[in-house]
């Protein structure tokens, strides 16, 4: 079991910047990979960045080159900095963990409860 629990999430003008952060807790030890999605009203969640246990990133186009994920594997934290912030990445940000379970050789998916972000024009 992985909890995850996300913060950092509040009302900014366009081009201003946040920082958001998950903390992971539970049988982190077995996480695999870790990342940020996004959900806007009336449209279906989509991924924004994801980091592997190895330190490989990933990103969205649309955040290519103002957001970076990180983490903090000593405080069992990720981080999504988002800098030059856009009207259009207005939505509740989800923290994603994904566990292996070696004993059915399989991947499962851990989700927080979300933080919203909100950017004014």
């Amino acid at each position: 079991q992985v909890q995850l629990v996300e913060s950092g999430g509040g009302l900014v003008q366009a081009g201003g910047s946040l920082r958001l952060s998950c903390v992971a807790s539970g049988t982190i030890f077995s996480i695999t990979a870790m990342g940020w999605y996004r959900q806007a009203p009336g449209k279906q969640r989509e991924l924004v960045a994801v980091l592997t246990r190895g330190g490989s990133a990933t990103y969205a186009d649309s955040v290519k080159g103002r957001f970076t994920i990180s983490r903090d594997n000593a405080r069992n934290t990720v981080y999504l900095q988002m800098n030059s912030l856009k009207p259009e990445d207005t939505a509740v940000y989800y923290c994603n963990a994904e566990q292996w379970i070696p004993t059915t050789a399989q991947a499962r998916d851990y989700w927080g409860q979300g933080t919203q972000v909100t950017v004014s024009s």
